[in-house]
C-alpha cells in the first residue's frame, strides 16, 4: 500500500505500525512516531493498522554537536 513517510511516498507490504517500521528500517528503540497528526505510543505499535494514504512521521534522535 501506498503512505507517506516523512512527507515521501512510499510503498510499504505491512499492514500494522510495528511491522512497516522494520520494513522501512526503523528499527532503533528510541524513534517516535505520529500516524496521520497524531502520536502513537511505542506499546501501540503492533495494534496499530494502516491504511492507503496514512501519513506517518518517524522522528530519531540526532547524533552531533
Amino acid at each position: 500500500m501506498k503512505i507517506i513517510v516523512n512527507a515521501e511516498p512510499r510503498e510499504v507490504s505491512n499492514e500494522t505500525l510495528e511491522d512497516a517500521l522494520t520494513e522501512l528500517e526503523f528499527t532503533s528503540p528510541a524513534v517516535a512516531t505520529a500516524l496521520n497528526g497524531r502520536f502513537v505510543p511505542r506499546e501501540d505499535y503492533p495494534k496499530t493498522s494502516l491504511s492507503e494514504g496514512d501519513r506517518l512521521e518517524v522522528l530519531a534522535p540526532m547524533q552531533g554537536g
